[in-house]
């Protein structure tokens, strides 16, 4: 039997559990990472997602900002957490399933986006972002991530010219500089970390996960951008077998997550 990954910013999970419970039960992932759950963990509809199967779960959650969780149907284990920058965000939590003798450990972020000026100097937010991402880098040094790791997550950077709209038009606008693509390349060769979604989807063909909530017609417009991603320790990635993005997620009901689900199988 397979077994699937799953990850969903879901911008306020208290207003979308309904969504929630719709795609788990549409798509049946094993494990769904999420992201800006946006509230207090004693606040996280946690039976209402145990009624729906997923009675195994960790939260990390924080007052109407940021937020990670996992559910699963697999139990969890030796779940931690993990402050960056001596900033008290909840920005990542990750846990143990143990699958046909494979312990998998997977690693739920939440990436700072980085505010609108693509200047360190200047924007705070933009510094803590590459800041988090360096602190990345020389945590994922350590050998422990060297097999049986998945990393899924909004990491606020779009890193291919076909993961965004327009390559030309968003040099300067933060997600898709050149400065954040270089951080994110290095982070992933240097740990050889597989990016599963393009492994099975060429980057000749576009590929998006967000779309703002300006856009009047976000379908007919399409201006997206690939911001959220599923990595894989090799071990892991060359068991991966099919990759979907969840499109027409965006236009699910009233009021959906400016985000989409990515899922990822591995025999």
């Amino acid at each position: 039997m397979p077994i699937t990954f799953a990850t969903w910013n879901i911008n306020s999970v208290r207003l979308r559990r309904e969504m929630v419970v719709k795609f788990l039960s549409d798509t049946k992932p094993d494990i769904l990472a999420l992201q800006e759950i946006k509230c207090t963990n004693d606040h996280f509809p946690a039976e209402f997602f145990a009624n729906a199967g997923y009675q195994y779960q960790a939260i990390n959650g924080q007052k109407s900002y940021h937020g990670v969780a996992l559910l699963s149907r697999l139990p969890l284990n030796n779940i931690n957490k993990r402050t960056f920058c001596n900033i008290e965000q909840s920005r990542h939590i990750s846990a143990n399933i143990s699958y046909k003798s494979r312990n998998i450990t997977i690693h739920n972020f939440y990436i700072p986006a980085g505010g609108d000026e693509a200047d360190r100097e200047i924007n705070p937010k933009f510094a803590h972002k590459l800041d988090v991402y360096s602190e990345m880098q020389s945590w994922f040094d350590e050998p422990d991530f060297r097999k049986n790791q998945i990393i899924v997550g909004d990491f606020n950077i779009a890193p291919h010219e076909n993961d965004v709209w327009s390559h030309k038009q968003l040099l300067k606008v933060v997600s898709h500089t050149p400065q954040e693509i270089d951080l994110l390349n290095k982070l992933r060769d240097r740990g050889n970390w597989v990016d599963i979604i393009r492994k099975h989807i060429p980057t000749s063909e576009r590929l998006y996960s967000w779309w703002s909530y300006r856009a009047k017609d976000w379908d007919k417009a399409d201006k997206g951008r690939r911001l959220d991603h599923i990595w894989a320790s090799p071990d892991v990635a060359e068991l991966s077998t099919v990759v979907k993005i969840i499109r027409e997620a965006r236009g699910w009901k009233e009021k959906p997550s400016d985000h989409v689900p990515l899922i990822a199988t591995f025999e």
